[in-house]
């Protein structure tokens, strides 16, 4: 094995506990949602009077995963798999585990013992299940145990070490962010904030008042964690109330005086009409980000409107409809479930026309205030055209600093 690797094994979160996890340089897509910068497979190894391995990784590291487990321990002394949570990401080198260790116990939640036999059919493996306030006994440590049911598969849970107040979060908390450091204080700070606001929004904003009520039930019971530990990304150490500050603020959809207008174009029509709205915005003063999503990444665009309050999406009329960009983009912005904003539609055509009336009819099925019908040019956008794309860019920059 390479110094490096050896050193990477070796990482510990507190006394006894080692993450034990893999980076995946290479990911670039995860289900749609763009991973430029790859991603991690955390898992983690507490060695006490009895071992536990909290989660395993993605089916193609397996080797891997038992690799840096053996530079701690044979994996054959692991006592105890606890699964926080199911996805194949997590669970992929379960089985190899299984193989190997031979646990006295798999511990996961009641739906994660259903979920487990639907993915591996393995019903001669010891599973315990567990529910939120079940405790379990690692000799010096006690580990309790929170269901957090969508967050976001209907198996995931929490395992916290109430002595070392740690908590392993699944995919709450993290990132899609490949880093030769694992802790929250080895990277450029704003860059972390990004790349969770990226997870946020991709992952987690559908089930935003389920992360609400999380948050809240945390607090009642006092849990206080020093280190919040995430499947994916770094490991929160240095300011673990930072994220959690976060998802509080996430969660509720609070929103800036910020609008992202999203086109995609197809002679330059419409991309002069959406320059025209920024200029409208721009005289308003509110912050604004104009999006090709020729260039501009579905998932990049979703990241940008998490804390913006107004959506503005224009396309040329396209075979009786709108442009596939926009028509992609849209639909997996409905599956995520926006609160709280307001838009227009706008757009260009050549005989037909339907753009507009399109995007407003998928704006309203997610409850987007329309502020206007939108705004619809045939052919090339006139001077007058272009001075109405500026007074809408006007209006809902108004309409903005109005509701905020």
């Amino acid at each position: 094995m390479s110094q490096r690797s050896r050193a990477m094994a070796e990482v510990q979160l507190r006394e006894g506990i080692y993450w034990v996890g893999v980076v995946d340089w290479g990911l670039r897509d995860f289900h749609g949602y763009s991973t430029p910068r790859g991603s991690t497979y955390n898992a983690y190894l507490v060695v006490d009077e009895k071992v536990a391995l909290f989660d395993t990784v993605k089916a193609p590291f397996a080797a891997e995963l038992l690799e840096r487990i053996s530079e701690i321990l044979p994996p054959e002394r692991i006592d105890y798999v606890v699964v926080n949570h199911v996805e194949m990401d997590h669970t992929g080198t379960l089985p190899e585990v299984m193989e190997v260790a031979k646990p006295e116990k798999l511990f996961c939640s009641p739906k994660g013992k259903e979920n487990l036999l639907k993915h591996f059919h393995r019903d001669d493996w010891p599973y315990e299940g567990v529910k939120t306030g079940d405790r379990l006994s690692l000799g010096g440590r006690t580990v309790t145990f929170i269901e957090t049911r969508m967050l976001h598969w209907p198996d995931s849970m929490f395992s916290y070490l109430m002595e070392d107040r740690l908590l392993i979060s699944q995919d709450a908390f993290g990132q899609h962010w490949a880093t030769s450091g694992r802790f929250d204080d080895e990277v450029d700070r704003g860059e972390l904030m990004q790349q969770a606001a990226k997870y946020y929004a991709n992952i987690l904003l559908p089930y935003s008042n389920l992360v609400q009520k999380l948050l809240g039930d945390l607090g009642e019971v006092g849990l206080e964690p020093e280190i919040i530990a995430p499947d994916h990304g770094l490991i929160w150490r240095k300011d673990p109330g930072m994220i959690l500050e976060a998802y509080g603020r996430w969660s509720q959809q609070r929103a800036k005086p910020k609008v992202v207008v999203v086109y995609d174009t197809m002679w330059h029509s419409t991309e002069r009409m959406a320059q025209a709205i920024a200029e409208g915005l721009a005289r308003e003063g509110v912050e604004y980000l104009v999006m090709d999503l020729k260039v501009s990444h579905r998932s990049d665009v979703v990241t940008e409107l998490l804390e913006a309050k107004a959506l503005l999406v224009g396309s040329p009329t396209f075979n009786n409809g709108m442009l596939p960009t926009v028509a992609d983009f849209l639909h997996y912005l409905k599956g995520l479930r926006p609160r709280g904003k307001i838009g227009a539609a706008f757009g260009s055509y050549g005989w037909s026309g339907e753009s507009v009336k399109l995007i407003n009819a998928e704006l309203e099925a997610m409850k987007v205030d329309l502020v206007d019908e939108g705004i619809s040019v045939k052919f090339v956008p006139s001077g007058d055209d272009l001075k109405r794309c500026r007074e809408l860019g006007q209006r809902v920059g108004r309409t903005v600093k109005e509701t905020l």
